[in-house]
């Protein structure tokens, strides 16, 4: 696939030519059967020109921090890294199997800013196939491989990892490296003033539609980790757990929210891989793929497409009528179309 490049935050441009070379190349980080999406474009921060004040958050349906700039956090998923700090402000949260089956949350804020955020990790290579459809996000992380740090700087991101923004983290004495290392988010924003505000990334809140199956918890498994989401009438939304237990907050009270959806979307391998040898999973977030949607206590299945990275994902019912969203927090659970499996 061919995309245009536009200029980074650092002020690199690369066209033509290098459009396509480095496309080939994100291509070549799937497997061997070259299922792997290519290079996503990179975007302009801010909105366009003219373009109007959406009436509630394209992120939450909300009408708070509307016009907020999109800062998308990578999060420790594992037990050393519970509780996890700023995870219950985020607007979306994605979970992503990475090396080993385990996890990792991707937090995407907007609306609202938690006063830290972490255990805050290495980014991985579907996180770049994800953002683009965000605009110019700003986005934290510790640091990638050296071999993924050319798609970093050619990725539609500002780049505010430990290495370009330090003085934005800071590691806690509490615990032990690399599980310590927490972000202030209002600092880490400032490393990148012109992130782009939150853009219709296709999903769509109001009333549930009809039908739907009377559920009361749903349980998602990869190789190594699950993760539960109970329906609480009281609170109103899906109450998480973390290996069988309660999935606390460092600030308290049980994480989860208001809209679970369940994405299945192939899993491959990517290039990349740990210092253990194991691999990292690419997730193919472009295309289209089922899905199952979890609110206000009912399940409901649906199909998700997405044409290209730089458009959003889209949720449809059965009967092709939008998949509306229950107002608030919506976390997004990525897991293997299939059995789980590591790549």
């Amino acid at each position: 696939m061919r995309h245009a490049w536009h200029r980074t935050a650092r002020g690199r441009a690369a066209a033509g030519l290098g459009a396509v070379v480095l496309g080939s190349a994100l291509a070549a980080c799937s497997d061997s059967h070259g299922s792997g999406t290519a290079a996503p474009p990179s975007a302009h921060g801010g909105t366009a020109s003219g373009s109007p004040v959406p009436a509630t958050h394209p992120l939450n349906g909300g009408t708070r921090g509307i016009g907020n700039p999109v800062l998308a956090v990578k999060i420790e998923n594992t037990k050393p890294a519970l509780p996890q700090a700023g995870v219950s402000a985020a607007d979306i949260v994605y979970v992503e199997q990475v090396e080993g089956g385990e996890t990792r949350l991707m937090a995407v804020y907007s609306s609202k800013l938690p006063k830290r955020v972490g255990p805050v990790r290495s980014a991985r290579i579907s996180d770049l196939h994800i953002l683009p459809q965000f605009g110019h996000p700003a986005f934290a992380f510790s640091g990638v491989q050296s071999k993924m740090k050319k798609y970093i700087r050619k990725a539609p991101v500002y780049d505010i990892s430990q290495e370009n923004a330090g003085s934005a983290y800071s590691r806690s004495s509490a615990r032990q490296i690399p599980y310590n290392l927490y972000g202030d988010p209002k600092a880490l924003l400032k490393k990148a003033p012109k992130a782009s505000a939150p853009r219709d990334i296709g999903f769509r809140f109001g009333p549930a539609p009809e039908g739907g199956k009377p559920t009361g918890s749903f349980t998602a498994k990869w190789p190594a980790a699950t993760m539960g989401f109970t329906w609480s009438a009281k609170a109103k939304r899906w109450l998480a757990s973390w290996g069988g237990k309660p999935d606390i907050a460092a600030e308290g009270g049980r994480l989860g929210g208001a809209t679970i959806v369940v994405q299945y979307a192939k899993t491959t391998r990517s290039k990349f891989h740990d210092f253990l040898g194991s691999y990292t999973p690419l997730i193919q977030t472009t295309g289209t793929g089922r899905a199952t949607v979890l609110r206000d206590g009912k399940s409901y299945d649906a199909k998700w497409s997405r044409p290209s990275e730089t458009a959003g994902t889209t949720y449809t019912t059965p009967g092709g009528k939008p998949m509306t969203f229950a107002r608030g927090q919506v976390w997004v659970v990525l897991l293997n179309d299939g059995k789980p499996h590591i790549p």
